[in-house]
């Protein structure tokens, strides 16, 4: 799988100066974390899953969590597991089957094992689980059945803890309970691929709910939490894991209201201006505005629960040929010992040392997303990732 790679190949060409590397359930974690974009959940009671699961592979998602927690009811936890062994036995039976990453967010610890066993052999399409509402003390159970069901299938099984708990969001526990978690995941760092954030539980517990125009960013109390946990758990110093965006609930702009905005002309001569214009009407601009402070902030990827959100996210994760440009720059060999230099597009100060680990980590999204052209921006992928 690749990013982009639902579009043609001479469109890819003509997007990307470097185009979007290849890569597999078995690539290295480190690659794997970067590459998980747009994360889509659905719920695992829906009847047609595996047809929508290869629908939304045929469309660029590359990630997706089949859900047994908070997006179905108590009672249809039973069926939902019955829905998910059946469903994944349908896909196993496909001739080398195009499919996302797949992920199971469970519920208990005893669901892991369990399912890994009653899945048999279409295990080898299950890339691991989602872990909820992860403390230290409730996640090392989740961690203990991961690695046992690993073992048992012969399966490489990754976790992604949900940090969702009230004990994270109140101050008075925060630092406890960011360093318990650090303790678990580091114990299991070899299986944790990534991090992501429950921004829509933290509302909850003080009765909040952000509106399709503002971002996690304006509530303050969840943007407080967001920067503690990168600062603890996110560090660019081999400590730090990957950590996703926050969800987006507002789904109300689909494909449809603006396709024929980018469908102009096939040269994409339409405006950028009048195309953002339009998004702002129909509440996208919230999303592209959550998106890029996710990166400002450090995180990559996005908890997604809607396909429409998925084309944004991966169109603003490109690097840009002038990033790209200012990070080769700044990792050339010959600026090892440092120093001060200036962008090749010479607007910017590259400083060497302190813009490194930036730099590497622009490198490490190039390779995922790849790199644009120099005249090819946001509005460009959008309107090509869209189906004819």
């Amino acid at each position: 799988m690749r990013h982009f790679g639902h579009i043609a190949p001479e469109v890819r060409k003509r997007l990307f100066h470097r185009e979007p590397c290849v890569f597999t359930p078995d690539s290295p974690a480190r690659l794997l974390s970067a590459a998980l974009g747009a994360t889509l959940y659905s719920p695992a009671t829906r009847p047609r899953l595996a047809d929508d699961v290869l629908k939304q592979g045929g469309r660029g998602v590359v990630s997706m969590v089949l859900c047994l927690e908070d997006s179905i009811d108590d009672a249809d936890v039973g069926p939902g597991e019955e829905n998910l062994v059946r469903q994944f036995g349908a896909l196993a039976d496909l001739p080398d089957p195009d499919l996302p990453l797949l992920f199971i967010r469970v519920r208990v610890p005893e669901q892991i094992p369990d399912l890994v066993r009653r899945l048999g052999p279409a295990v080898r399409l299950l890339s691991g689980f989602v872990l909820p509402k992860f403390t230290e003390e409730r996640g090392i159970p989740f961690l203990e059945a991961l690695a046992t069901a690993e073992a048992e299938s012969g399966r490489r099984l990754f976790a992604m803890p949900v940090l969702e708990s009230p004990e994270l969001l109140y101050r008075e526990t925060r630092v406890e309970t960011l360093e318990g978690i650090f303790r678990a995941i580091d114990k299991y760092r070899d299986r944790v691929l990534a991090l992501r954030l429950g921004v829509t539980d933290f509302c909850s517990s003080y009765g909040l709910r952000r509106g399709p125009d503002m971002t996690a960013y304006d509530v303050q109390i969840v943007a407080s939490v967001i920067a503690d946990v990168v600062n603890m758990l996110g560090r660019a110093d081999g400590t730090g894991f990957t950590v996703t965006g926050p969800v987006w609930e507002y789904f109300r702009v689909q494909e449809r209201m603006f396709k024929p905005q980018l469908r102009q002309s096939p040269f994409l001569e339409v405006q950028a201006a009048d195309l953002r214009a339009k998004l702002i009407e129909h509440a996208m601009d919230g999303l592209l505005r959550e998106i890029s402070l996710d990166h400002a902030n450090g995180l990559l990827g996005k908890t997604c629960i809607h396909p429409s959100h998925v084309l944004p996210v991966h169109a603003l994760s490109v690097v840009s040929h002038e990033e790209f440009s200012d990070a080769q720059d700044i990792l050339r060999p010959e600026r090892g010992g440092g120093g001060v230099l200036r962008s090749a597009y010479t607007n910017k100060m590259n400083e060497v040392k302190p813009h490194r680990a930036w730099a590497e980590r622009t490198l490490l999204r190039a390779e995922v997303f790849g790199v644009a052209n120099e005249d090819i921006g946001f509005v460009e992928l959008l309107a090509a990732g869209l189906p004819s």
